[in-house]
């Protein structure tokens, strides 16, 4: 039993407490006098006090049975894909076997390729990592917010683009698939975000623009950091926030870095979410007009009939 304890964070179910020598009396009267807590039906902590997270993953693997894993959202979790711990834990058991009752704060997930999905090591057992890329992914609402998972795998150095594609490969129905292998054809490429891949598509692409290196990096004495899009050899660079990227004390720190490439003779566009999303337009002429300015011999190609700067846009209002 102690094995077991041990490897399961402090938690077991009353078979394994059965089947190393306690009796059910002996696992009563400890859950009466308060030495152990019950976690749900048939499952135990083996202890008092505050239950940790890894004790109420394990206790909700431990109730869904044999072949249960953690998936999408708590997978999410554990992996660090995501840095919000979810608020009920998320299981999946094999289909066959058929509808099962979830414990306390458990919701539950049925498929029929968790040996696949399985990663073979890892404990509490748990999808893959690019299994849970998918698995959120199918849970988006959006096109964006699929392929967000994907990006975010990919640019905290989870996983690489392969991997993901391969995974992808072997489920032969995915929500958003068609999205995702576009995303990740651009994760090859240096793209970092959602919000980067519409300025390449929507801005860059469709209006005909220079191609600008993604990525770049910029070491200043022993500072180093990273320009979203530099277009080489004009001097300019675009630097994307994405909604969640920039917190409000971080405004002094971009104004720094602006400041600090204006005066390397590196000038720089800075747009957020709107105006790269709603405005990509308006986006286009701005970067159109100041590598103009800088030398480029190219000329801006509109993307339709209704391709004018925001500004006119509102003049004509």
């Amino acid at each position: 039993m102690a094995s077991a304890v041990e490897r399961q964070d402090g938690v077991i179910t009353r078979e394994q407490a059965i089947d190393a020598g306690l009796t059910r009396h002996a696992i009563e009267a400890r859950l009466v006098s308060g030495r152990w807590q019950r976690l749900h039906r048939g499952v135990y902590a083996t202890f008092s006090g505050p239950i940790p997270r890894g004790a109420m993953l394990w206790g909700a693997i431990l109730r869904a049975g044999d072949g249960a894993v953690l998936s999408h959202h708590t997978a999410a979790e554990t992996w660090k894909l995501s840095d919000r711990t979810s608020s009920s834990i998320h299981v999946s058991v094999p289909r066959q076997a058929g509808p099962l009752a979830a414990g306390r704060g458990m919701v539950m997930h049925y498929s029929s390729r968790l040996p696949e999905a399985r990663h073979p090591a890892r404990l509490p057992p748990q999808t893959t990592l690019e299994e849970t890329v998918l698995d959120q992914a199918a849970l988006a609402a959006t096109a964006e917010d699929a392929v967000a998972w994907a990006f975010t795998a990919c640019q905290r150095r989870l996983t690489t683009p392969d991997r993901v594609n391969s995974a992808l490969a072997l489920r032969r129905r995915t929500r958003w698939r068609r999205d995702l292998r576009d995303a990740l054809t651009e994760v090859r490429e240096g793209v970092h975000s959602p919000l980067e891949l519409r300025y390449k598509r929507d801005v860059e692409v469709k209006h005909r623009l220079p191609r600008g290196e993604r990525q770049v990096l910029a070491i200043r004495g022993s500072q180093r950091r990273y320009h979203d899009v530099q277009y080489v050899g004009y001097g300019v660079c675009v630097e994307l926030d994405g909604v969640d990227a920039h917190p409000e004390d971080s405004k002094g720190r971009d104004a720094r870095r602006d400041n600090t490439n204006t005066l390397e003779g590196l000038l720089t566009l800075r747009y957020d979410w709107i105006p790269v999303a709603y405005h990509p337009c308006s986006v286009a002429h701005d970067v159109a007009q100041l590598l103009n300015k800088r030398g480029w011999p190219g000329i801006l190609r509109p993307c339709g009939p209704a391709c004018v700067p925001l500004e006119r846009l509102l003049l004509e209002v």
